[in-house]
């Protein structure tokens, strides 16, 4: 059995906690009183706090936090913030913890009114991990020459630059890059189940459940009605090569990291190898997620309840 196809959705395996690391967004306005509250839980529990390097002034004397070297990374902000810290430690299969406080926080799985119930429960094992996969995205150029591969829990998105018309693309699938289409539109994004809710879902992709092992091919405003998006297994090796268009084009991983591309060069995702163990609690779980945070499958007099 591959190690992809061994790879529980649901992982029952717990590190015991000594060490945490800190990776945070010291603009939000609770951001201070909740990483004093995680101090004073950590501090009660024996746990090392190990904050990155961006938040070293807000705990003087802590060891900084280097990936590889902690038991969980507790994350402080919106989505944004948890996927920055998730590709820290996605070689490592850390588990990650997402305390959201921003507006949406979708993977995140608290907010900072809860830390006082919840995260003592990280001590005693009461969690489970809901372990996802990632992608792995490279650039090739016209001349053959391969650029850095970046590692996207939600998301690989080849896009235009600041210019107003639309890009020609070509996508290809397998290693003997079997052509799928031709279009015209203002750029395609690669997601996994995780970033299906993201990007992908506002430009009509589909909801995929993350436990379905797919990337999903969404195409960003394409000038066809008969472009639509496409859902492909998980061990399938994309290609999209830029044909024309835009002088520059920009490929933007989980909305953050990114590369520059020229026509004829290609962009090439398939499935990587690191995964990421979301922390989740009891009675948590994905399509609970998505009533609670986008109103999903609700009738009208429901919204607001959940």
């Amino acid at each position: 059995m591959s190690a992809h196809a061994a790879t529980a959705r649901l992982s029952e395996v717990r590190p015991t906690i000594r060490s945490i690391g800190v990776v945070g967004q010291a603009g939000y306005d609770r951001f201070e009183a909740t990483l004093e509250q995680l101090r004073r839980i950590a501090d009660a529990n024996g746990v090392e706090l190990r904050p990155e390097r961006l938040l070293a002034q807000q705990m003087p004397g802590a060891a900084l936090f280097q990936p590889g070297e902690v038991d969980l990374l507790v994350t402080l902000g919106g989505d944004g913030t948890l996927l920055r810290g998730a590709r820290l430690v996605a070689p490592f299969n850390t588990p990650v913890l997402g305390i959201n406080l921003g507006y949406l926080g979708f993977l995140t799985s608290i907010n900072p009114d809860a830390m006082p119930a919840l995260l003592p429960r990280l001590f005693t094992g009461e969690y489970w991990l809901d372990v996802r996969f990632t992608l792995e995205a490279r650039v090739v150029s016209n001349g053959g020459e391969e650029g850095e591969s970046f590692v996207a829990l939600n998301d690989a998105v080849l896009h235009k630059g600041g210019f107003a018309r639309v890009i020609r693309l070509a996508m290809f699938v397998g290693t003997e890059h079997q052509e799928v289409a031709r279009y015209s539109a203002d750029g395609i994004i690669l997601a996994t189940p995780t970033g299906s809710t993201a990007y992908s879902l506002s430009s009509t992709g589909p909801i995929v459940v993350p436990s379905v092992d797919c990337i999903v091919a969404t195409p960003i405003c394409a000038h066809s009605l008969v472009i639509r998006p496409l859902v492909v297994p998980a061990s399938t090796l994309i290609t999209v090569e830029a044909i024309s268009g835009a002088e520059e084009l920009m490929l933007t991983v989980d909305g953050q990291d990114g590369a520059s591309l020229r026509p004829g060069d290609r962009l090439l995702v398939q499935r990587g190898e690191p995964t990421v163990p979301l922390v989740r609690f009891a009675g948590q779980n994905f399509f609970s997620t998505l009533r609670r945070k986008l109103n999903w499958g609700l009738e009208a007099a429901d919204r607001g309840r959940t």
